[in-house]
């Protein structure tokens, strides 16, 4: 029999942060509280950036302690990185920083064409695959595991790789949902390095007696797991470090206009695509914090709510804005080769990236729509984003479109009613567990003001 309340825990690792929150579910309730957060803190050794992974085990593991009594425990994380293990099952090496320069210039043996239509993935250097054909220790791994995979292998002893991770290698026949093994051929890795393949909803194993659950285990697919919507025609924006911008469908979009606009056809929970670009998101904004030692954002976005409204716009994925380092002096020096000078302005260089941010979400939304055919009606803004007032007023200004913010944790909570699901205590494909969102999760609504004329003429000076 079908128990009436459960509680589930959700592993969330981010680029900056872990954290592990508890889910408390029923059919007519869904509440989630944190349970312990710890930092997620990038180690350069030598001239190479690592994840702490092991650190960022341990931090699991305190969390799960914390959380207490589970009934399901499910794992999700950022993209693209991963670790190798031998034969044994040992890890060789601490995984490395997507952010790394190892990749920096690399090109595959294969027309960027062929490989779009094969795994349907927009061109970006720090994908899965340019990353193991940068690695000197492929040759002598047994295993490849992404990072949820990886932290789930330690707690079960279970290998696989969860769809929506494995999604974003670009080694992954986007038609099929099968590992392409042609392409695997073609560039020289072992057919044995990719592990098999799993569903989200799947039991992977159990730790300490717990069911360890598959999720969408790329953070972004539970994000949107997490949308509030309620019906197809709407556009999500995943806004935290990245902001992911785009449409959910039943099919990808192959075509040559896409690949040449840089979407992206990612999987989804319950066989959806996420179709999607990438855009730089709020590391702008954190990198000038970390870089001033202003932890005001309250402060931060008061001064940009005062300072003069597009007096300076940038493209926020230029290569030059990807690295670490000084964000403002790079703002201001782009600034400064358009006509201005902000470098000692901290309220206009915030403004600048909120306005340029928002501008970069109407772009993608606008040409999402077109590319797929999908109709937008409304763009939901989830994740840490929702919360910049701003930022959701202006993205609804610039997309001409209703904006509703929210929720915050989209991520945990998408990926607790995939466990919710699994377990028996939801039921229903994905409008279903939406509509538990809408029924018990705080959204704003942000309606867009203003003339369009004003963001198209941006739009054009930046792109054409």
């Amino acid at each position: 029999m079908t128990r009436l309340a459960m509680r589930f825990a959700a592993v969330d690792l981010g680029a900056s942060s872990g954290r592990v929150m508890v889910g408390d579910v029923s059919s007519q309730k869904l509440v989630l509280t944190e349970a312990h957060r710890f930092p997620n803190e990038p180690v350069k050794v030598r001239d190479t950036l690592h994840w702490d992974v092991l650190g960022l085990y341990r931090g699991v593991l305190d969390g799960l302690r914390a959380a207490g009594p589970v009934d399901g425990i499910g794992i999700d994380s950022w993209a693209v990185d991963y670790g190798l293990i031998d034969e044994a099952g040992r890890l060789l090496g601490n995984p490395v920083h997507y952010r790394d320069a190892r990749t920096d210039g690399m090109t595959l043996p294969i027309g960027e064409d062929k490989l779009y239509a094969l795994t349907g993935l927009q061109k970006l250097p720090f994908n899965t695959v340019y990353q193991l054909l940068a690695e000197p220790l492929a040759p002598l791994a047994h295993r490849m595991l992404l990072i949820p995979d990886l932290i789930a292998y330690w707690m079960t002893g279970e290998v696989g790789a969860e769809l929506t991770n494995a999604s974003t290698t670009q080694l992954l026949d986007v038609r099929t949902g099968m590992w392409a093994t042609g392409l695997i051929d073609e560039l020289g890795l072992a057919a044995g390095l990719l592990p098999p393949l799993r569903e989200p909803g799947s039991v992977i194993g159990s730790f300490e007696g717990t069911p360890v659950y598959a999720v969408g285990s790329h953070d972004t697919a539970s994000a949107v797991a997490g949308v509030p919507a309620d019906g197809p025609n709407f556009a999500y924006i995943s806004c935290g470090t990245w902001s992911l911008v785009g449409v959910e469908l039943d099919e990808p979009v192959l075509t040559e206009e896409s690949r040449r606009a840089n979407f992206t056809n990612e999987g989804g929970v319950d066989g959806t695509i996420r179709y999607l670009r990438n855009v730089m998101g709020l590391w702008l904004l954190q990198e000038c914090q970390r870089e001033w030692g202003d932890s005001d954002l309250a402060g931060l976005l008061a001064a940009a709510a005062d300072a003069e409204p597009f007096a300076g716009v940038i493209d926020v994925d230029q290569p030059v804005f990807l690295p670490p380092g000084d964000m403002p002096g790079r703002i201001a020096d782009a600034l400064f080769t358009a006509g201005r000078n902000v470098r000692s302005a901290r309220g206009a260089i915030v403004r600048c990236i909120l306005d340029s941010l928002a501008l970069a979400h109407r772009r993608a939304v606008r040409e999402a729509a077109a590319l797929s055919g999908r109709r937008v009606d409304v763009v939901h803004i989830v994740g840490g984003g929702a919360r910049n007032e701003l930022l959701c007023q202006l993205t609804a200004d610039a997309c001409g479109k209703p904006v509703l913010a929210g929720p915050v944790e989209a991520t945990a909570l998408g990926n607790v009613l995939v466990q919710a699901r699994a377990a028996g205590v939801l039921h229903g494909g994905l409008p279903a567990l939406r509509a538990v969102l809408r029924e018990t999760q705080q959204i704003r609504r942000y309606e867009p003001r203003g003339d369009q004329d004003r963001w198209q003429t941006l739009e054009n000076r930046l792109w054409g």
